[in-house]
């Protein structure tokens, strides 16, 4: 059976001549857009993380479905439309071939991102936090699919970590499973999302967007399929208290668990409720933090 992604491919102009002429492209997700954030914030977000990859270099090319297919780049009444629409559906691997069959609109996680990204022939991927192994996973089995797919799929993902809602030892040990490459950018220690500091370590501390880019080629080129994490920690003014955080998860998770909250919708529960509990300081780090984010993706694609 011959398999025909590139019919399923919609690319915005910008991006379709960046990737012609061989201009260095970034990928962003848009998750973060229809179920990170409330509107306006979202919709403003959005906009700010694109010019900031601009910027910096590079084309952005946020990723969403819509109508059938799979949006590389998105224009402002996509945009609009995911930040503003309630029935946005939210896309994984497993999710994309019944949104695509049946037209149906959906934001991308981590994991879709990667898989539309690879088959748009983008390699580098700008996010907030990878998804990873959920606390309590010995019981509920909730492991996030970013991360088999950053076993496979090869697009390098800068991330400030994984969230703090998770198990962040239980994840660097699930990737170091699977073989994935945990790098950190100017640090040693691995994120945590709103925290700079998680206690744990990255596999390798690399200090420049060339060195970064250079692993990830020859991991590519030596034939190692799967993903690299380019761990880059939220900017020193913006981070946020590492016990008061998870003090807020800890009460986050109690209620969650009284609600019988499970599976992905997780997640946006328990940052709506940390967002509460830090009186909206959470917002403004996770904004932050995607940002700078985007700003080194932007570099590394410039090397690649």
């Amino acid at each position: 059976m011959n398999s025909d992604p590139e019919k399923f491919l919609s690319f915005s102009e910008e991006v379709k001549y960046a990737l012609s002429d061989s201009k260095p492209v970034v990928a962003l997700e848009s998750t973060i857009i229809s179920h990170g954030m409330p509107y306006p914030q979202n919709y403003e977000t959005a906009y700010k993380i694109e010019n900031t990859v601009r910027e910096n270099g590079s084309v952005p090319a946020t990723i969403a479905l819509l109508n059938g297919k799979i949006k590389i780049g998105l224009n402002n009444s996509e945009i609009e439309f995911i930040s503003k629409e309630s029935g946005i559906l939210k896309a994984s691997r497993r999710d994309i071939p019944v949104i695509i069959s049946q037209k149906l609109n959906a934001a991308t996680t981590v994991s879709a991102t990667m898989i539309c990204a690879a088959l748009a022939g983008i390699k580098i991927f700008a996010t907030g936090g990878i998804g990873g192994v959920h606390r309590n996973a010995q019981n509920t089995f909730d492991i996030s699919a970013d991360l088999t797919e950053l076993s496979q799929t090869n697009v390098a993902v800068v991330s400030a970590g994984v969230k703090s809602i998770l198990d962040i030892g239980l994840t660097l040990e699930y990737l170091e499973t699977m073989g994935v490459p945990v790098i950190g950018y100017k640090t040693g220690e691995f994120p945590a999302f709103y925290t700079r500091e998680s206690g744990f370590k990255v596999n390798y501390k690399l200090d420049s967007p060339g060195e970064i880019a250079d692993a990830i080629k020859t991991k590519w080129d030596l034939g190692l399929s799967g993903g690299v994490i380019i761990a880059n920690p939220i900017p020193e003014e913006y981070s946020m208290d590492k016990n008061k955080i998870e003090k807020a998860i800890d009460e986050a998770l109690k209620e969650a668990d009284a609600k019988g909250i499970k599976g992905k919708e997780v997640t946006p529960f328990l940052l709506s409720q940390i967002k509460s509990i830090t009186e909206g300081k959470s917002l403004e780090a996770n904004i932050q933090l995607v940002l700078n984010n985007a700003k080194l993706a932007a570099e590394i694609s410039n090397k690649y």
